[in-house]
C-alpha cells in the first residue's frame, strides 16, 4: 500500500489528534456494548506473507482463516467476482470468520460513480453470498475525488442496500481542510449509518481524523516498517480502549505494509495487546518463519 509513503520517515509526525466532540455522542449510541473485534490483513496470498504458511501449505486461504478472524479483501476491487467464487471463499472459512470486501473500482475510479446502477447490481449480487460471513464493504475513492462530487457521493449512498454495512474512504484533502464540508459529510454518514474509514499512514496525517460516524471503528493501519510501528499500536490501543469504554460496538483493525511481510507480525502483536487490555480471547496468529526485521 504505497498511499501515504513518505522518503524520509524522520519528518513523519506520528502523534494521534484528539478526538472529535462529535465522537462521543456517536458512540454513547450503542447501548450494547463491544459486540465484536476483527483483526486482519488486507490479503492471503504466500507471495506477499512469505514466510507466514508452513512449508506445503497448499491452501492459503483456509490456513489464514486458521490463524485470522478476518480478512480486509482487496481482491473485489481489481474484479467483480463470481458468485461462485465468493462461495468457494466462504466455504473455505471457519464459522465467525468476516470478510470486510472492498467495492469493484471500476464503480469508484472509473466511472467514479456515475451511471453505476448495472455495476453496484452485478457487485451485491456477488457478495450477497458471503452471507453471514460479510463483515462490511468499504468504497475506496480516488484521490482527486473532491467535494464538489458530493452529490453522486450521496446518491450512492442512498441506493446502496441498507441491510449491508458500508464504510468509506475519503482521501482528496479537500474533504478534510473545510469544516463545514467535513461536517456535512459526517452528518450524512452518520445519518445512512456509514463508517467513515479511518486511515493511519505516515504521508498524510490529515486522514487520521477522530471523528467517527458509528460505533464501529474501522481502522486501515499502514506500517513504516520501523521498529516505531510498535508504539503506533499502542497508540490505538490506548485510543479504542477509551472509544471501548465510550460505547464502541465492533472494531475492525487491518494492517497493511509497503513491504506486506511483517502484516502478521504487527496484527498478531495487536491482538495480544487487546486480549490483555480486554479480557478477549482472540486467536493469537503463529508467525511461522517470520523473523522482525523492524
Amino acid at each position: 500500500m504505497k498511499f501515504g509513503q513518505v522518503e524520509d520517515l524522520s519528518k513523519a509526525d506520528f502523534s494521534f489528534p484528539e478526538d472529535s466532540l462529535y465522537t462521543a455522542e456517536v458512540l454513547k449510541k450503542n447501548k450494547k456494548g463491544l459486540q465484536g473485534v476483527y483483526v486482519g490483513c488486507a490479503k492471503w496470498n504466500k507471495t506477499d506473507l512469505k514466510g507466514f504458511y508452513p512449508r506445503g501449505t497448499r491452501d492459503e486461504l483456509s490456513y489464514y482463516a486458521s490463524q485470522f478472524n478476518s480478512i480486509e479483501l482487496n481482491a473485489t476491487f481489481y474484479r467483480i467476482p463470481s458468485s461462485a467464487q465468493v462461495e468457494a471463499w466462504k466455504n473455505k472459512t471457519p464459522d465467525k470468520f468476516k470478510f470486510f470486501p472492498k467495492i469493484s473500482n471500476s464503480i469508484s475510479h472509473y466511472r467514479r460513480l456515475i451511471n453505476i446502477t448495472d455495476l453496484v447490481t452485478e457487485y451485491i449480487a456477488s457478495i450477497v453470498h458471503f452471507e453471514e460471513k460479510l463483515g462490511r464493504c468499504f468504497l475506496q475513492l480516488h484521490d482527486n475525488f473532491r467535494p464538489k462530487d458530493m452529490q453522486r457521493l450521496e446518491g450512492f449512498i442512498q441506493m446502496w442496500p441498507k441491510e449491508i454495512p458500508l464504510g468509506v474512504e475519503l482521501r482528496n484533502e479537500e474533504w478534510y481542510s473545510n469544516e463545514e464540508i467535513w461536517n456535512n459529510v459526517c452528518t450524512l454518514f452518520e445519518h445512512y449509518s456509514v463508517c467513515k474509514i479511518i486511515v493511519d499512514t505516515a504521508g498524510r496525517r490529515d486522514i487520521l481524523d477522530m471523528r467517527l460516524t458509528s460505533p464501529d471503528v474501522f481502522v486501515r493501519f499502514v506500517g513504516a516498517n520501523v521498529v516505531g510501528d510498535y508504539k503506533r499500536l499502542d497508540d490505538w490501543i490506548e485510543r479504542v480502549s477509551a472509544w471501548k469504554d465510550m460505547g464502541l460496538r465492533n472494531l475492525y483493525f487491518f494492517v497493511h505494509q509497503n513491504v506486506e511481510t511483517n502484516c502478521p507480525l504487527l496484527s498478531s502483536y495487536f491482538i495480544k495487546k487487546i486480549n490483555e487490555q480486554w479480557n478477549t480471547q482472540l486467536r493469537i496468529p503463529k508467525t511461522g518463519n517470520l523473523k522482525d526485521k523492524l
